[in-house]
């Protein structure tokens, strides 16, 4: 059986002033999750949404809430997140003292755990933990803004990750985010990549669901 691209289109592209009817648009259009990027305007250079956000989006949402937290203070604040429905959430290794702790905490909680790493960040620093998370997200822009272009050399990464899960007999899905399009999806799900972030190709089109469905497309037809 052919293996699935997934899509999560990032809200942060969307209207904020209609974000329900956003999630709305893509979900029926065939989303496989949510993606929702948290940022607290320390970790990085910009501010978002947080807890009363995404409890509000969950009553709205039929697919997971994949948390995406750009923030400095996950092990106090994981449960804030928890608590108002997300489903997924992953957390920067590289914002977490203690990553195995806070991921066990998700895990525990009978969410999704995922680690992402930014683009100066070396896939080896997972080796001691990649069995342990279900998602590993590759930033292939620096985070904090949409819109960004992609980062040629985050394929090659990927592929560095994948050789890395298959060597320690892990399987974490493995998620891209940042300039991702018709032109780079091919090119990071031929690398490993099974779940797709899109925000401004997306929400900034005049048919969200009809680019979402091309990028899922694109990377679909290296499979």
């Amino acid at each position: 059986m052919e293996e699935r691209v997934l899509m999560a289109p990032s809200i942060l592209s969307a209207d904020f002033t209609e974000l329900g009817k956003a999630v709305d648009l893509v979900q029926e259009g065939g989303a496989d999750l949510i993606h929702v990027d948290v940022m607290d305007g320390h970790y990085v250079p910009n501010l978002t949404i947080g807890p009363p956000v995404i409890k509000a989006l969950k009553r709205v949402a039929t697919v997971p809430l994949d948390v995406h937290l750009m923030i400095e203070n996950a092990e106090d604040s994981v449960d804030w997140y928890l608590d108002a429905g997300a489903d997924w959430i992953t957390v920067h290794a590289e914002a977490c003292e203690h990553l195995h702790r806070v991921l066990q905490t998700i895990k525990t909680s009978g969410a999704k755990a995922g680690v992402s790493l930014n683009p100066a960040t070396p896939v080896e620093v997972l080796g001691d933990i990649v069995s342990d998370v279900d998602l590993v997200l590759i930033m292939s822009v620096n985070p904090g803004f949409g819109g960004q272009s992609f980062i040629p050399r985050s394929t090659e990464k990927v592929l560095r990750l994948a050789a890395l899960c298959a060597g320690e007999g892990a399987s974490p899905l493995i998620q891209v985010d940042g300039g991702i399009d018709t032109r780079t999806a091919p090119k990071v799900v031929q690398a490993g990549a099974r779940v797709l972030v899109a925000g401004s190709a997306v929400f900034c089109e005049d048919d969200p669901v009809a680019a979402m469905e091309a990028i899922r497309e694109a990377g679909q037809s290296v499979l």
